[in-house]
């Protein structure tokens, strides 16, 4: 089993409040970007994260009043103009293996976006599970503004079924920056909080998950997941399978005990 709370990330910055892991990019004097280094390290935390029992939810925090910048313009994008073809794709695999790792953690993970949220930044926001937002918050898919396509990191595949088809297209091909108010309105955020609650609101959201039957919303998460490539009929059978796994649980052996004394459950994860 991991532990997390052992982790000493070096090119992020990482706390532990109850169950909760709070992770926040680095250097917010440069709004907090992204370099080969976090992107690695991320990945390969959140790939961690699947097997750690110590943790039970994630808030990817803003910090310093921005949530991030996206890939740095010094340290990522100008090396990869001198990169060939087979170093190019692997750095993209790379990056897109964040987002495969954010999705298949087996958390809950809130984003808690202050500020500017671009590029990169907004991915990690859009592969959250949950988004809340300040009133400053300014998202945007920056990647056509620099030359490049918009189907970046899983964002043709994923912000359309959160925002819809025609909104999506709207940001990506434009690269303009949705407002907080927009965003709550869309969906993409799940609701706005003033800048000086955002962290405790959603560390306190977070917390409530960790303390919830665990195994439970890793099943959620993972189906999930795993529904977007399924027809109904299979998706149906997935969850019939899922939830079966689930009555086998101590969580929901507690949970009718707890109905049946009038007290409330207290999970376990197990």
């Amino acid at each position: 089993m991991t532990e997390i709370r052992a982790s000493r990330p070096e090119h992020f910055d990482l706390r532990i409040e109850g169950d909760v892991a709070i992770v926040s990019l680095k250097r917010p004097e440069r709004k907090n970007p992204l370099t080969f280094q976090s992107y690695a390290e991320l990945r390969d935390w959140f790939r961690d994260l699947h097997y750690a029992e110590d943790v039970g939810a994630v808030v990817f925090a803003s910090n310093g009043g921005n949530f991030s910048s996206g890939g740095d313009v010094h340290d990522i994008i100008g090396p990869l103009l001198k990169m060939d073809m087979k170093g190019l794709i692997r750095f993209t695999r790379m990056t897109g293996d964040l987002v495969k790792a954010m999705v298949n953690c087996g958390k809950p993970v809130i984003a808690a976006i202050d500020g500017v949220c671009v590029g990169a930044g907004a991915i990690i926001a859009m592969a959250s599970d949950i988004r809340f937002a300040s009133p400053e918050a300014k998202t945007a898919f920056l990647f056509t503004r620099v030359g490049l396509a918009a189907c970046d990191m899983g964002a043709c595949a994923i912000l359309p079924r959160i925002i819809g088809q025609g909104r999506a297209a709207d940001l990506l091909y434009s690269g303009r920056a949705m407002s907080a108010e927009e965003g709550e309105r869309w969906g993409f955020h799940n609701r706005v909080v003033p800048a000086e609650a955002l962290l405790a609101e959603a560390v306190s959201y977070a917390q409530r998950l960790a303390d919830g039957p665990n195994f439970g919303h890793m099943m959620t998460k993972t189906m999930l997941a795993q529904e977007w490539s399924m027809g109904i009929e299979q998706a149906i059978e997935a969850e019939a399978q899922a939830q079966a796994i689930c009555m086998q649980t101590g969580d929901f052996q507690r949970a009718f005990d707890a109905f049946v004394a009038k007290e409330k459950p207290v999970f376990k994860g197990d």
